[in-house]
């Protein structure tokens, strides 16, 4: 027998039944749910023996970051968080297994002003136009709550005209960030982007009949190196003991 074999067999006699290596999942993860994600993974982590390599990019647009291009570029992840009908096109490109899809968490809009600097009332359709109307400059952000802001809100509330020379679409940062540094008066984004910023007073959601919701989804992309410890991390984050800390960070449960 040679000492190669020999060492494997000794080595293979002293592994308790049952044992399984650590994985090192690799986690990409979109603005949306970064917030729940950065304070669930570490329990996730400790309780699973696994370790979390996480990767932050937009669920879409044009960035090099963006989850859709790191793909298509060949790097390989385990899981991928990101807005559900994003993910769902990754599924249709066949990036993603259409049976690892799991519904986690819906995700709102909010508007941030400048730590310092007065609180706007948005709580009605009427204040938030006038707020919107009234500010120096807006910026928002290159995911779904961008979108739908530049291509829909301006228009619901009949201020597009007005606002397209004093808004701005704000790549691969918070919008928070551009705003606590004076460099916008106002910033729309969704709240769980929001709220993690320092430097800014958060004035509140958008009235509901003015609100877009985003359903954030996550999914395990064909290239995974460990599908089976992915699925244990989207088992966990769309578990119900997390859903006090997933509504913590902003976010609202997906009812089940």
């Amino acid at each position: 027998m040679s000492l190669l074999r020999q060492a494997l067999l000794a080595l293979a006699a002293c592994v308790p039944c049952g044992f399984t290596w650590a994985a090192d999942l690799t986690v990409m993860t979109s603005g949306g749910f970064t917030a729940a994600y950065n304070r669930l993974g570490p329990q996730f982590a400790t309780s699973s023996g696994n370790t979390l390599t996480t990767v932050l990019g937009p669920s879409m647009g044009k960035a090099p970051e963006a989850i859709p291009n790191r793909l298509q570029r060949g790097e390989s992840a385990d899981v991928v968080i990101m807005v559900g009908y994003a993910l769902d096109e990754l599924i249709h490109q066949g990036k993603v297994a259409a049976d690892s899809r799991v519904e986690l968490a819906d995700s709102r809009i909010g508007l941030v002003v400048r730590a310092g600097q007065p609180k706007p009332d948005i709580s009605t359709t009427a204040g938030l136009k006038k707020t919107l109307l009234a500010a120096r400059s807006v910026a928002y952000s290159d995911s779904a709550s961008g979108v739908y802001v530049e291509k829909q809100l301006f228009a619901k509330l009949g201020i597009q005209p007005q606002l397209a020379p004093r808004s701005r679409m704000i790549e691969r940062i918070p919008v928070a960030s551009v705003v606590a540094k004076g460099d916008y008066q106002m910033g729309l984004q969704q709240v769980a982007e929001l709220l993690p910023v320092p430097g800014v007073t958060f004035a509140g959601k958008l009235p509901e009949d003015v609100q877009s919701v985003t359903r954030f989804a996550a999914g395990i992309p064909s290239n995974a190196q460990h599908p089976a410890e992915a699925r244990q991390l989207l088992d966990y984050l769309a578990s119900p003991q997390v859903q006090a800390t997933v509504q913590a960070t902003g976010l609202d449960s997906v009812p089940r």
